[in-house]
């Protein structure tokens, strides 16, 4: 050791003596101070004009421009500048013969001059560590663990390119060679997670040995035992390269046997790799205050129920226009998506089927082929994507082993427990595609308990439904490609007729009853007495000037305001009105506070105000979801064509101007159980239509309504509440002349009394 310390030493002062180390120390500090000092100006701003927020801690280090992110893309080109003349140097001035006849081995050479490196990898990563302490003076309860977190993952990255740096100077007697061999080797190690992806076994350890993003997960505060053993089998291969190189040079060893050498630590590397990445055997630590990296708490108690063994068998149509996301290529990033639940459930198997057949998303392809059967589609379709067809199973083939037609053949997951129970996992068509964990959980959480069921009430001219959402109207092909269709979040939803014999089940936990057009039939109307008489929940929908269900919610103690709302906005039809959750929402479901927070509102086009009946009190408290906005409403009884005629306020015929409840919620106590009941004054803003309403311009958010309205009917048993805690780094006490002050500091003082230091080192040492 003692030798090893002695090598590094003197490397140190050999580097420090050289004006490279001293530039790219400035360089780097310069670059990370602006980097640092643009985001956390950014954000001193932004709390005082009234739009800060949390994770400040993140946005300054980890977020897409923070400065461990923006690290990562330039680092590379500093290291390979400092490891070029590592041994390189020693070659070329002959200076090697004489380590080769000092008492030091190879190993202690390759040791003491890595050591170097690790020393100034500390040096850079202290100059970032100066960031992190201004971060912890400046903001409120700063998250220093996940920015350790992130050091730790540049360090490390550091070591991995100083090791590879080594290993390239051992090759060259030319410094420049060994720069830009290193810079070359790098850009492989890059590319790895894409060479041999279609190869099922090989894929996985090309995909590991790729160094391409492998700082993502701890930069963002997740410490993976994956990503932490990867980067130390990348060092002990590379200096064991460097120390066998070496050697093969004292020994003169044969070609053939300083190859072997090289394979056998190669393929032992790979094995390591191998088998550290495998998810039975992968530990994680998250360092975040909200643990944000990690399944919420409710995920993780519904993973752990799933006793038994567990399959999601993930089928991919070569017709189908999302193909591209499961292809054998793609099977490695697909996996990704799955990583946050697999980690609770190591054992799970996954598997890739591919077939092809008629889709029910992509009528591109009757264009692009004409007249042309599945078969003759489906080569095409091969030889344009370069995909071999013989990996995709015919129609006749894919239906003896499940149908897939009532998924529409997409891209879609099959999930099996070993006690036969099943599910289908979607993507979606809106931009986030992919499920997020409260639709992945609410398919877990249908294996293990009983999710609500929801009827919707029929035969009495109520909104007609496909599926799972009350509509007038068809706007998307499929509600199972709708995100927050009530069967992606995890109800069983059916129709109810209550005409003749036919009773509610007692397997149903919610009533809709959708704009009622017809008063329903004495029997029909006693059997739904009984179930409210009973406790059970209700959503009601209406529209204004509707004498059937004014009659109907005068059960509950409720009448609408007569008229409808109106609200005027420039090019927008007058009787669209902006409505926003009220502070009592935020009891009801945490949507509604997150709604505000966004600046998120429900558009209503002819909705109508909802009032309690002082001299109809049927015993209901009340609970105001939403309001209009605080902008100029009132409730219109004259004007009826509100895109030909503009309505005006005329308080003499009983038009007022306010604030008025368009979502309530009633509460009562039945026994030991609190019946909860939600009427909208908007049966259509729930719609297909309704999700778009003509003002969405201003940033209507109407399918948060429908989770948020759910969740509080069923208890908070759906949609799976993955709400997390507030993150409390929220406020900095930095202000906009601090800001300025700190910046001149860090952006040219500190570099520039490095680089005097510099000065005067070496010109000092050039004097000696």
């Amino acid at each position: 050791m003692r030798q090893i310390l002695k090598i590094a030493k003197a490397e140190i002062f050999t580097m420090f003596y050289s004006p490279i180390a001293w530039l790219i120390l400035v360089v780097f500090a310069f670059q990370t101070g602006m980097t640092f000092m643009d985001l956390f100006q950014e954000m001193v701003r932004a709390q005082q004009t009234g739009f800060g927020g949390g994770f400040m801690t993140a946005g300054l280090f980890a977020g897409n421009r923070g400065v461990f992110t923006v690290l990562q893309q330039y680092l590379y080109l500093y290291i390979p500048l400092l490891t070029m003349g590592l041994i390189s140097r020693e070659f070329s001035s002959g200076s090697i013969k004489l380590l080769y006849s000092s008492p030091v081995t190879s190993g202690q050479i390759i040791m003491g001059k890595f050591l170097s490196m690790v020393f100034y990898s500390l040096t850079l990563i202290g100059v970032l560590m100066i960031f992190a302490i201004i971060g912890m003076i400046n903001i409120d309860h700063f998250d220093m663990p996940s920015v350790l977190s992130g050091l730790l993952a540049l360090f490390l990255l550091m070591c991995a390119y100083s090791a590879i740096g080594l290993f390239m100077s051992c090759l060259t007697s030319y410094q420049v060679v060994a720069a830009l061999g290193t810079l070359v080797l790098l850009a492989a190690l890059s590319y790895m997670n894409q060479v041999w992806q279609d190869v099922e076994f090989i894929r996985d350890i090309t995909y590991w040995l790729s160094i391409s993003g492998r700082c993502n997960e701890m930069v963002l505060g997740l410490i993976n035992s994956e990503d932490v053993l990867y980067f130390l089998i990348v060092i002990a291969l590379f200096l064991t390269l460097s120390v066998l190189k070496l050697q093969s040079n004292r020994t003169h060893a044969s070609f053939s046997m300083v190859w072997m050498r090289y394979a056998v630590v190669f393929v032992a590397a790979m094995m390591l790799g191998y088998i550290t990445s495998r998810p039975m055997v992968m530990a994680y630590y998250d360092t975040t205050e909200t643990k944000r990296n990690t399944l919420t708490p409710n995920s993780q108690e519904i993973m752990k129920k799933l006793d038994g063994g567990l399959t999601i068998t993930t089928y991919v149509n070569l017709l189908d226009r999302e193909y591209y996301n499961g292809i054998p290529s793609q099977v490695n990033v697909d996996k990704e998506r799955l990583k946050q639940y697999i980690r609770f459930k190591p054992e799970t198997k996954l598997k890739y089927v591919y077939y092809y057949d008629k889709p029910s998303n992509n009528p591109w392809l009757e264009r692009r082929f004409p007249n042309k059967t599945l078969a003759e589609q489906a080569k095409e379709l091969a030889e344009m994507r370069d995909i071999d067809l013989d990996l995709f199973m015919p129609p006749s083939e894919i239906k003896k082993q499940i149908d897939l037609s009532g998924e529409g053949n997409t891209f879609v997951r099959l999930v099996e427990r070993e006690n036969g129970q099943k599910a289908f996992l979607r993507i979606y068509d809106d931009m986030m595609k992919f499920p997020n964990e409260a639709e992945v959980t609410a398919v877990f959480k249908r294996m293990v308990m009983k999710l609500p069921k929801i009827a919707f009430l029929q035969g009495q001219g109520e909104r007609k439904i496909e599926g799972d959402r009350i509509m007038d109207y068809t706007l998307f092909s499929s509600v199972k490609t709708f995100r927050y269709a009530l069967t992606n979040q995890g109800c069983d939803v059916m129709n109810l007729d209550l005409s003749g014999n036919r009773q509610i089940p007692d397997s149903v936990d919610i009533i809709v009853v959708a704009d009622m057009k017809e008063m329903p039939s004495d029997d029909v109307m006693k059997k739904v007495d009984d179930y409210v008489a009973k406790g059970g929940n209700l959503l009601i929908t209406l529209k204004p000037g509707s004498e059937v269900m004014n009659q109907f919610i005068a059960k509950f103690g409720v009448k609408t305001v007569p008229g409808q709302l109106v609200q005027p906005k420039q090019d927008i039809a007058g009787n669209a009105v902006i409505c926003r959750p009220t502070q009592e929402s935020y009891k009801t479901a945490e949507i509604y506070e997150m709604m505000n927070q966004r600046h998120q509102y429900v558009g209503m086009v002819k909705a109508a105000a909802l009032v309690m009946d002082s001299s109809n009190d049927r015993g209901y408290a009340a609970i105001p979801i939403m309001r209009t906005d605080t902008m100029k409403t009132w409730n219109e009884l004259q004007t009826i064509d509100f895109v030909n005629d503009s309505a005006s306020l005329d308080p003499a015929t009983g038009e007022r101007v306010d604030s008025f409840v368009t979502v309530m919620g009633l509460t009562r106590q039945v026994g030991k159980k609190e019946q909860r009941i939600v009427i909208i004054g908007d049966a259509d803003c729930i719609s297909n239509g309704g999700m778009n309403p003509p003002i969405r311009i201003y940033g209507a958010g109407n399918f948060t309504l429908v989770p948020g309205t759910f969740h509080w009917l069923s208890y908070g048993t759906v949609p799976v509440d993955v709400s997390r805690p507030k993150p409390s780094d929220d406020n900095t006490t930095l202000t906009k002349s601090g800001a300025k002050i700190l910046r001149i500091s860090l952006l040219w003082i500190w570099p520039g009394l490095l680089l005097l230091i510099s000065s005067i080192l070496l010109i000092r040492r050039k004097r000696k």
